[in-house]
């Protein structure tokens, strides 16, 4: 019994068997369709593959709470060398947000001023550098901020304190703001990049802070 030839489908649009050409087309676009959805598909695996990835690298690493390497305890320095200061060291007392990259007592140098250094790093991430000055001349201020002139002053935790806004300057680098007061035979200079409110609450801790004894 002879088979019938099977016939092309129908182009529905026409109404008619398609012709050669249209398979040929048609095959083509299903062949494309097909590609298209394996390139996307393929992309899609990839981006899983990756992020499954960095998600086991970060699992592997160690996410310790602990200080970072710069950070020093400037309160435990300061509290050591008290005894070389004959216990005169300022050690300001601050929230944990308040950071320090330096502490360090100098025995004077050139200038002859034992200082008492630490360089803060605020809870906004501004710099200021306190320095005590012991028995300090008023060429030792002068020393820290060269070429820069007074603009003021402020009344904080009950003492006057010298004001150099200096932000205006485009060289002003890391003495863009400064505050200075003299008590107790020691000078204290705040020197940095923080605001007014970062300023006032250092000064306010250094006061509170001041040595009794």
């Amino acid at each position: 019994m002879a088979r019938t030839p099977k016939q092309p489908p129908i182009v529905a649009e026409l109404g008619r068997p398609e012709t050669p050409e249209e398979k040929a087309a048609r095959l083509r676009e299903q062949s494309r369709l097909y590609r298209s959805r394996k390139t996307v598909n393929n992309l899609v695996l990839s981006l899983g593959v990756t992020l499954l990835a960095a998600f086991v690298i970060f699992l592997m690493v160690p996410h310790a709470d602990n200080a970072p390497d710069w950070q020093v305890d400037y309160a435990q320095i300061g509290a050591d060398a008290q005894f070389a200061a004959g216990n005169r060291l300022d050690i300001p007392k601050l929230p944990s947000t308040w950071r320090a990259n330096q502490a360090q007592l100098a025995d004077g140098g050139a200038s002859g001023v034992i200082t008492w250094r630490i360089g803060f790093i605020t809870p906004t991430d501004a710099l200021i550098v306190y320095r005590q000055g012991l028995d300090a001349k008023l060429d030792w201020v002068a020393s820290i901020l060269t070429d820069i002139k007074q603009t003021g002053t402020r009344q904080i935790a009950g003492l006057e304190w010298q004001e150099f806004d200096n932000r205006s300057s485009e060289s002003a680098g890391n003495r863009a703001y400064s505050l200075v007061t003299s008590t107790g035979g020691s000078t204290f200079v705040l020197t940095g990049t923080a605001s007014d409110a970062e300023f006032t609450e250092l000064a306010t801790a250094v006061v509170a802070s001041l040595p009794t004894s």
